[in-house]
C-alpha cells in the first residue's frame, strides 16, 4: 500500500532504532557497497549525517569498479583498461574523506575480487569476478572485518541490489551471510536501502520542474527526466516497506560535494545528477531503509 509521504516520513524511525538508548559512545555504522561511487550515490546522505553527528562511520567496498563506463572525455582512455580501477580507488578515497568516513576494501587493499560488469557482460567470466565469489568464502572474509570494526549498524542493498546490478545483488548475499556468521553479541542491527514510491514520484515531479531542457553531460549526452509512467528501479517499493529514514538537507550538500569526486561516473548539477545513461536523478536530502531479518524477502 502506498501512503502519504508526509505521514510516512514522520512515522519512520532513524537508524539508532534497536540500539540501547544509554549507549555511552558514538554509534558505529558500516555501509557495505559493491563499487566506488555506490557509497555516495546510495547512502552518502546517511554517511555524512552520522559523521557530522560525531558517529564513527565506515565504508567497505567489494571491488575497484574496473568495468565502469567513463563519462569524462579527458579520462575516456581509462575505460576498459586496468588503470580504471586504481583511478576509481582515488575517487572513493576523496569522496569518503569529504563524507567524513573511513574507507576499507573487502579482503584488504587491493580487494580480492573485481567488478563483474552489468548483467550479461563478458566481465562476469573473469576468474576474479565478484559475482562468482563463493558466498561463504567472501562472507568469512567480511565477517572478520566486521568483527574488527564492531559496528552497531550495517547498511547495504536490498536483495535485488537497488537496480539489479549483479555485484549489488551479490553484495547483499555476502553481507547477510557475514552477519549471520557473527555471534549474537557481535551481530549489528542490519538495514537495506529502499526508496518509498511516494518519494520517487515526488522526485520525478521535482526534476521535471528543475532540470533545464537540453542540459548536456561532459560526454555530450542530454539529460533526460523520466516520464511519470516509466517503470521505477526495483529498489522503489510501497511506502509501508520503508520503515526507517534519514532526512538532512545539510548532509545533502556534503553528499553532492562527495559525488563530484566520482568524476568518471557522475555529473553533478544543482540538486540533481546524471550517470552514463544521462537520466536525471535528484539529490533529495533523504534516504530510506528497512530493517533486515533473515528470510524476510
Amino acid at each position: 500500500m502506498t501512503g502519504s509521504s508526509e505521514v510516512g516520513s514522520a512515522a519512520r524511525r532513524d537508524l539508532r532504532d534497536g540500539i540501547p538508548a544509554d549507549l555511552r559512545r558514538p554509534l558505529r555504522l558500516l555501509a557495505v557497497h559493491a563499487h566506488p561511487d555506490d557509497e555516495t550515490l546510495a547512502t552518502g546522505l546517511t554517511l555524512a549525517h552520522h559523521a557530522s553527528a560525531g558517529d564513527e562511520v565506515h565504508v567497505l567496498t567489494c571491488t575497484l569498479g574496473e568495468e565502469g563506463e567513463v563519462i569524462t572525455p579527458e579520462l575516456s582512455g581509462l575505460e576498459g583498461t586496468e588503470e580504471l580501477g586504481p583511478h576509481r580507488a582515488l575517487e572513493v578515497a576523496r569522496a569518503t574523506s569529504i563524507l567524513g568516513v573511513t574507507h576499507h576494501w573487502l579482503g584488504g587493499d587491493p580487494p580480492r575480487w573485481r567488478d563483474s560488469g552489468m548483467a550479461g557482460s563478458a566481465a562476469a567470466a573473469h576468474p576474479r569476478a565478484f559475482v562468482n565469489a563463493d558466498v561463504q568464502q567472501a562472507a568469512q572474509m567480511m565477517a572478520e572485518q566486521i568483527r574488527a570494526l564492531r559496528p552497531d549498524v550495517v547498511v547495504t542493498y536490498d536483495p535485488e541490489g537497488g537496480y539489479g546490478h549483479p555485484d549489488h545483488i551479490h553484495t547483499h548475499r555476502v553481507t547477510m551471510a557475514a552477519v549471520g556468521l557473527l555471534s549474537a553479541p557481535e551481530r549489528p542491527v542490519t538495514y537495506v536501502v529502499l526508496i518509498p514510491r511516494a518519494w520517487a514520484e515526488q522526485d520525478r515531479a521535482w526534476l521535471a520542474e528543475h532540470v533545464p531542457s537540453g542540459t548536456r553531460s561532459p560526454a555530450g549526452g542530454v539529460a533526460r527526466v523520466p516520464a511519470p509512467e516509466e517503470p521505477y528501479a526495483v529498489g522503489v517499493v510501497d511506502d509501508d516497506k520503508v520503515t526507517h529514514a534519514v532526512q538532512d538537507p545539510a548532509a545533502a550538500v556534503i553528499q553532492a560535494s562527495a559525488l563530484r569526486e566520482h568524476g568518471t561516473q557522475v555529473t553533478v548539477h544543482e540538486g540533481w545528477y546524471t550517470l552514463s545513461n544521462d537520466v536525471a536523478a535528484r539529490i533529495s536530502g533523504r534516504e530510506g531503509f528497512a530493517r533486515w531479518e533473515t528470510g524476510q524477502w
